[in-house]
């Protein structure tokens, strides 16, 4: 199953490497990592998507609070919570197809952030599926890159982690 962890940090030099580097000496791998600032000074959030069962979870964070840096590890999978994740993807086209690219970025409310002779850049925000279905239908027009930031996730509600 895959889980989301929202791991607050002190913000400081290292600590990425440090909780990256957990994960690879235990052999776990990660789907996806954001990092960013809070709103509170000096700390970080991460932002870790894993694939694992229930017990290697636990492990994760477990370990995750033996790291110096680390002042807490939330499990956001079951909670209700808007996770997001934004896309670049670079698709050949040119003036025959440019209209049905077009086509397919309003249906999904994505934007052409870049028009090129031979290629479009299309900006997407979204949670896997979307970003999977648009994909899928932009793949006939040959993609040429994508590039993805990792998915992000904030609980509902007034509810916070801190």
């Amino acid at each position: 199953m895959r889980y989301v962890l929202a791991v607050l940090v002190e913000d400081k030099p290292g600590v990425l490497v440090r909780v990256a580097g957990l994960f690879s000496r235990r052999g776990y791998n990660i789907e996806s990592l954001a990092v960013g600032k809070t709103v509170e000074p000096m700390v970080s959030r991460m932002t870790i998507e894993v694939e694992a069962d229930e017990k290697i979870l636990e492990q994760i964070i477990k370990q995750l609070y033996k790291l110096i840096n680390v002042l807490k590890v939330s499990n956001l999978t079951q909670e209700p919570s808007v996770d997001r994740e934004l896309v670049l993807i670079k698709v050949s086209a040119d003036v025959g197809n440019r209209a049905e690219i077009q086509q397919i970025v309003e249906t999904f409310r994505a934007k052409i952030v870049d028009v090129a002779l031979n290629s479009i850049i299309i900006e997407v925000t979204g949670n896997q599926e979307k970003i999977e279905a648009i994909t899928m239908l932009l793949s006939q027009y040959t993609i040429l890159e994508v590039v993805r930031t990792g998915k992000i996730a904030i609980l509902r509600g007034s509810k916070t982690i801190k």
